[in-house]
């Protein structure tokens, strides 16, 4: 502060050429050190790092500090509205300060509060030390709260974009519900993305008296949403998977699935009724035996009949086993904050935030471009990985579905 301005630039110089040693010196803005806001007690502007960098190397061993660099990389850029968070409202004086006495494209910093997602940690230090420690797959792993991870989740941008407006912006801290963001991307996806059928915890189904060796093709629409998405050819055969949550052996009221002498409807196919029930020694369901009525094709039945039921199914002799993985919320609290005396918010890391199983598609799923988004009817939102190779397609879940049974049956 009180050598000459000769002198300094002579240190500068020096520092830039890597002739002392991390620490040893720094650059500071000659200021005000009686300033009421300490940011202006000559604020450092420079310090010495000697470290790789990604991009130059070692050609340089000075950078500069974030509220130096702030204001001239937004200037640069030509940025009109710099938003920050509201931690950095004691920054902006200085802000102003280094553009105005640099004499530089006067941006401007607004302060608003931190759009904060319950089940979410958004501290960057934090999700670093998750990636470096392994506890997530990368900074796009889907559990992550980065756009990369959304869109590797399946997240489209206009679901972002409606979440956004949503919630608005406001000058105070507030913790926005997970829910809200999910409802986006659901009303989003639920206009764009194609429907296919799978079952992610198959029971085999054999119907005992359609011919064997026979397929046959069904029509299913894409989007009911968009006439325009067309429709698809969809295999059927005598062995089929269903879902083993829709057949139960003593099922209460209002549970309109199959169960042994009902029927019900597989969606855009025939009407089904289980007439036998296969155990293996432990008393496990392994196989179901039906029969179905030939003339209940596209909809119809033999008599006139209809069934309240209507479940998805794969032909086992045309499905393609994928890789699924389910995710959930990355914590098992909605503050991972708030945790026990002496504890830490990573023991509310939740175990269960990937689950990863193996299901049946329809094979028009073989090929799915990575990041397309597809329902899975009567499942949720799921889009191929990243992680998919040839054989061996990687699905994520991107959203549950509403269950309305699973609210009657809790």
């Amino acid at each position: 502060r009180d050598r000459s301005v000769e002198e300094n630039l002579d240190l500068f110089e020096r520092m830039k050429k890597g002739e002392f040693a991390d620490g040893e010196k720094v650059l500071r803005a000659k200021i005000d050190m009686a300033h009421p806001n300490m940011l202006f007690r000559d604020p450092i502007m420079y310090r010495i790092l000697h470290a790789e960098h990604h991009r130059t190397g070692n050609k340089w061993c000075i950078y500069p500090m974030y509220d130096y660099a702030h204001g001239q990389c937004d200037s640069i850029e030509r940025i009109t509205h710099s938003i920050c968070t509201l931690e950095f409202d004691v920054h902006r004086p200085l802000y102003d300060w280094f553009i105005q006495a640099l004499d530089i494209y006067p941006s401007h910093q607004y302060e608003f509060a931190r759009l904060n997602l319950t089940y979410t940690m958004m501290s960057k230090r934090r999700l670093l030390k998750l990636v470096q420690e392994g506890a997530v797959m990368g900074w796009d792993d889907p559990r992550m709260p980065t756009i990369c991870a959304l869109r590797r989740k399946g997240y489209t941008p206009a679901s972002v974009r409606n979440f956004a407006e949503m919630v608005g912006v406001a000058k105070r801290d507030n913790v926005i519900d997970l829910g809200k963001l999910e409802f986006c991307v659901r009303e989003d996806l639920n206009k764009v993305a194609e429907r296919r059928m799978a079952v992610l915890n198959p029971l085999k189904v054999v119907i005992t008296n359609y011919p064997e060796g026979k397929t046959e093709l069904f029509t299913a629409i894409n989007n009911p949403e968009d006439e325009s998405a067309g429709t698809r050819q969809v295999p059927f055969s005598r062995e089929i998977y269903i879902e083993r949550d829709d057949f139960m052996e003593v099922p209460p009221k209002k549970y309109y699935r199959l169960s042994p002498g009902t029927e019900v409807r597989l969606r855009y196919s025939y009407l089904i009724r289980c007439e036998e029930v296969v155990k293996d020694a432990e008393g496990n369901i392994t196989e179901l035996r039906c029969t179905y009525d030939p003339e209940s094709g596209n909809g119809s039945s033999s008599d006139g009949r209809r069934v309240k039921g209507v479940i998805h199914w794969v032909s086992a002799a045309d499905a393609i086993e994928a890789e699924i993985r389910l995710f959930n919320p990355l914590f098992k609290t909605e503050d991972p904050d708030d945790v026990a005396e002496g504890g830490s918010w990573e023991d509310n890391l939740n175990p269960d935030s990937m689950i990863v199983t193996r299901g049946y598609l329809e094979p028009s799923l073989k090929e799915a471009p990575i990041g397309q988004p597809f329902q899975f009817e009567r499942v949720g939102y799921f889009c191929a990985d990243t992680d998919s190779k040839p054989g061996h397609p990687v699905f994520n879940r991107t959203v549950t579905l509403k269950d309305s049974w699973a609210k009657i049956n809790k």
